[in-house]
């Protein structure tokens, strides 16, 4: 374990800049967090460049998230790329990660993110704007530190389960008592291969299940929200329509949900 820590900081410390896929597991960001390395999260929107260059590299029937990716690490200079490509991802983005590498003049390193350790959920129950909880969960993917101050956790009114999504506005239709579950949770603790929290969901709350189209979540999504006594199953593509904004506010409204 010392020689592999070893041969991974002697590897980062040739790079400035770094894009990762999913989250490696915590060794690479601690590495990377200990070389000041620059990180950029290769799933958020990080290009003004449309979606569609991604489209010689992958087909459109794979999830915005990934797609997203492949188009930040066209346009983006950067030094290598880390992907995790275990459990707590999925085959397409062990895919993406092959494409890239063929495509792109610098290693694209695959890993495979196992961490057990975890490290909380305070933003996933504090009483936040839900928008705001959600980008500090994405961001803390580059820091392999515990957050500073953690908010107290609050008493939920509804459930938000799934992933980030890719177009955050349709966070701002919820009420700032809203907990976040699903593998946005496991972002927060650290842990995205723990399937056993992924799939925990309070059935005392209104919750809506969402997942990004095309992507394979869509099917554990579906299935907990028939499970839940009280549920919205969403899936959104690339943009929030008026359509999915219209279902949540319904669906919150004759909940009994208040902003």
């Amino acid at each position: 374990m010392a020689l592999e820590t070893a041969s991974l900081a002697a590897t980062l410390s040739r790079f400035r800049k770094i894009g990762i896929i999913g989250i490696p597991p915590l060794a690479v960001i601690r590495a990377a967090n200990e070389h000041s390395l620059v990180i950029h999260d290769l799933d958020e929107p990080l290009v003004r460049e449309d979606l569609e260059t991604a489209s010689p590299f992958l087909p459109r029937v794979y999830c915005a998230i990934l797609r997203t990716a492949v188009v930040n690490a066209l346009h983006l200079e950067l030094d290598a790329i880390y992907a995790d490509t275990g459990p707590g991802k999925c085959d397409c983005a062990l895919h993406t990660a092959t494409i890239l590498a063929e495509a792109l003049p610098i290693p694209v390193i695959c890993t495979k993110n196992t961490d057990t350790v975890g490290f909380g959920t305070p933003l996933c129950q504090a009483r936040l704007p839900l928008l705001a909880r959600m980008q500090a969960i994405t961001g803390g993917v580059k820091s392999a530190t515990a957050y500073d101050n953690p908010p107290p956790p609050s008493a939920p009114t509804a459930g938000f389960w799934g992933v980030p999504p890719r177009d955050f506005s349709i966070l701002e239709l919820f009420p700032d008592s809203t907990h976040i579950y699903g593998w946005a949770r496991c972002m927060e603790n650290k842990t995205p291969a723990d399937h056993n929290l992924e799939a925990q969901f309070n059935p005392e709350v209104p919750t809506v299940f969402f997942a990004q189209s095309f992507c394979a979540k869509t099917a554990l999504a579906r299935y907990l929200a028939k499970k839940h006594p009280h549920a919205l199953y969403l899936d959104v593509d690339v943009h929030t329509t008026s359509s999915a904004r219209a279902k949540v506010q319904a669906f919150l409204e004759l909940s009994g949900v208040r902003p």
